[in-house]
């Protein structure tokens, strides 16, 4: 059962509020949870092909999708022959940080958090958000380029949903603490093994396949409104 804790932000299966220092990681997806856009669709606009491109991100969202390597290659090898610099115009012109990402990420700092970013986006964006935001870490997939265009092929193992879940547990280990001591935060089904993984699975404005696993849906607001259920001190 689901309650509306107040406008915008329901939670189930949990009774808050809790504290972030019962916490020790927080990991994030990038795109359209971290951030305004799906970096792949803008880049497909370089060449025409986002509708193309965007339909089946929008089908591997919902979930409709299931083997989310198989859509990813579909949709990078679209890409064949965009110029690599169509990816600094899409972080200069389109990319932008989803609002409270950067308070949460400051108020997780403090708590003493280690701070995670996992991504089936691409190392160009995501080395580049985690810096912005300060974050210890990130994971995604690396675009291969020659000749100063894009081949249409990604370089070794692909971030699936499952790759997301193993790094979470990674540094779970390394930091010495339960995956219950872990927070989720995604918005797509690809972030589900993940979020399931964890001790406190947060939806951001997501699929309503996600909202409905999350123990926290923010529906309205930024990512700080997870603050409201999840105290900083």
């Amino acid at each position: 059962m689901s309650t509306e804790f107040a406008p915008g932000l329901v939670i189930q299966r949990f009774t808050p509020p809790l504290r972030l220092t019962d916490f020790k990681v927080i990991a994030f997806d990038m795109d359209s949870t971290l951030i305004s856009i799906e970096c792949i669709d803008e880049i497909a606009d370089a060449v025409g092909k986002k509708a193309e491109v965007a339909a089946i991100t929008e089908a591997a969202m919902r979930g409709e999708i299931t083997d989310f390597k198989d859509s990813l290659r579909r949709r990078v090898a679209l890409l064949r022959g965009v110029p690599a610099e169509a990816l600094q115009q899409v972080y200069d012109e389109r990319l932008k940080v989803n609002p409270g990402a950067h308070e949460l990420m400051a108020a997780a700092r403090a708590a003493g958090l280690q701070t995670l970013l996992v991504s089936g986006g691409f190392t160009f964006f995501a080395d580049r958000v985690r810096e912005r935001l300060g974050m210890h870490e990130a994971h995604s997939n690396t675009l291969e380029i020659e000749g100063g265009l894009l081949t249409g092929q990604v370089l070794g193992d692909i971030v699936d949903g499952e790759a997301k879940k193993q790094h979470m547990l990674a540094l779970c280990a390394r930091v010495g603490c339960a995956p219950s001591q872990a927070i989720a935060v995604g918005d797509g089904a690809n972030d589900l093994l993940m979020m399931g993984a964890s001790g406190l699975s947060v939806a951001y404005h997501a699929k309503p396949k996600v909202r409905e696993q999350a123990m926290v849906a923010i529906n309205q607001g930024g990512l700080d409104r997870l603050l409201e259920v999840v105290s900083a001190a």
